[in-house]
């Protein structure tokens, strides 16, 4: 019997290259301005063929993290050029620990989209929708005893409204909506829940249910006006 293990999928080495790429990039392995290994050297560095590395430098330069020119080599671009909505590029953001300063950045951006989203909730959310926000507030209530994960129920709560504001845009924020209280965890000393934060998502609950976008949009606002204040407060 032949026990000799299948080589991997062409497809799965390419995406590995590019996640690990990704990573040494966001972490700053590969410094902005400087150029990455030449194609040949990453083909021999981490054992993927020609065309699956030709491949990662393609997606890693369609998210933004890299330049490549014939004959000028690979460069890797500054922050301000990466695609920060890309799902694989938040993740590696996520995984090198984001600084308190990015941290501010994505609570800003949190202001900028969740108070809107349940002003809009309070106006276009369906039944359904409503019970999706409620079971996720039953779940943060849970949590709050130990019976559920503080993070994912938290995560659940405020993407449900993301999805009830009935807005195709907004709604497609979710996984930057994700990763933004993701990295609000690493820093629980500075962003921990303070005591009755239960009581202020119920607050939010309560005023998409009675239909008040302005009472909706302030109750959200007020939540990441506090967060803002304790970041800044501690950079």
């Amino acid at each position: 019997m032949n026990n000799k293990p299948k080589p991997k999928p062409k497809h799965n080495l390419t995406y590995q290259l590019t996640h690990d790429l990704g990573i040494a990039i966001v972490k700053g392995t590969y410094k902005i301005g400087d150029g990455l290994p030449t194609e040949a050297e990453l083909c021999t560095k981490f054992e993927v063929s020609r065309s699956g590395t030709r491949e990662a430098v393609k997606m890693l330069s369609a998210k933004g993290l890299i330049l490549s020119r014939p004959k000028k080599g690979i460069m890797v671009l500054p922050q301000s050029n990466w695609n920060l909505f890309d799902t694989d590029v938040l993740s590696w953001i996520l995984s090198s620990k984001p600084s308190l300063s990015l941290l501010k950045s994505f609570t800003e951006m949190r202001a900028a989209i969740e108070p809107q989203a349940a002003a809009l909730a309070a106006v276009n959310a369906t039944f359904e929708d409503i019970e999706e926000i409620e079971k996720a507030l039953t779940r943060m209530q849970e949590a709050d005893k130990g019976l559920d994960d503080p993070l994912d129920s938290n995560i659940a709560f405020h993407t449900a409204i993301l999805k009830a504001s009935g807005n195709c845009f907004i709604i497609q924020l979710s996984d930057f909506i994700s990763t933004a209280l993701q990295a609000s965890i690493l820093y629980p000393d500075i962003t921990k829940a303070e005591d009755g934060d239960i009581l202020k998502h119920a607050n939010i609950l309560n005023t998409i249910k009675s239909r008040n976008p302005d009472k909706a949009y302030n109750a959200v606002n007020q939540i990441l006006d506090e967060a803002l204040v304790l970041i800044n407060s501690n950079l």
